[in-house]
């Protein structure tokens, strides 16, 4: 099968990172090479989000090699919306993806996510709960229960039409997501579904799609801390009144 040619649209690739020195620089690398096969320009962008590792000293080390890639450094940790936010904000692409650093979700699944952007969508999700999702390594049972959960109250105050609004990959046309990220205020884990509440007010077509997914090691999520803020972040989008 002939690879396809080249894209003309310069593309952001955002990554926040917290805590991540054991596997970023494989992150880069991979994303790096596959940009320079499949787009003419590309930035990556990676957010490091207060950690207490060597993250940025790893990061800042990989730039001498790997051009493409942008570092956003802050001391305190303040949480993974803000963190893409703030990569949004000087992101100069066309398309912006949205990736964990952990590639959860391989860079090379961004290619479903293009056919759709094609077809005139302005933000496509990956999803990990759709029918036909490839999901090849499980959460563990209480994480997939957390999503559930957290997938109930999403539909019954927000969003009822998505079933995965938490996966970490995600396309937006790039000034789309950076008119979205200028009005958004959550902080942490819970921005995905204000973006997409925000998306869904003003009218953009939006996708789920199936990706294939892979859970990774280390989850900063904290079971108990962050499902009792991700439900206040709920309340506090419902409730607000945006511009």
């Amino acid at each position: 099968m002939q690879k396809p040619g080249k894209r003309k649209e310069f593309i952001s690739i955002v990554i926040p990172a917290f805590n991540e020195y054991k596997r970023i620089l494989s992150t880069l690398s991979k994303v790096d090479a596959y940009c320079r096969e499949r787009f003419k320009g590309f930035e990556i962008i990676v957010i490091n989000d207060g950690s207490q590792d060597d993250t940025a000293k790893v990061i800042l080390e990989a730039q001498e090699k790997i051009k493409s890639v942008k570092l956003i450094d802050y001391k305190q940790n303040k949480g993974k919306g803000y963190a893409i936010r703030q990569g949004v904000d000087i992101s100069k692409g066309d398309i912006i993806i949205i990736s964990d650093a952990d590639l959860s979700t391989p860079i090379e699944e961004v290619e479903k996510l293009l056919v759709h952007y094609d077809n005139g969508h302005d933000i496509i999700i990956g999803s990990r709960a759709l029918k036909d999702s490839d999901i090849v390594v499980r959460q563990p049972w209480w994480r997939e229960s957390m999503g559930r959960i957290f997938n109930i109250f999403v539909r019954l105050l927000l969003l009822r039409d998505f079933r995965d609004t938490q996966c970490g990959f995600k396309l937006f046309k790039g000034d789309i997501a950076r008119e979205l990220f200028r009005y958004a205020t959550i902080d942490r884990f819970a921005y995905d579904v204000e973006i997409l509440f925000l998306g869904r007010r003003l009218g953009y077509r939006m996708k789920e799609i199936p990706i294939q997914w892979f859970n990774s090691p280390g989850s900063k999520v904290n079971p108990i801390k962050d499902s009792f803020q991700m439900l206040k972040d709920l309340i506090k989008i419902r409730f607000k009144k945006y511009k």
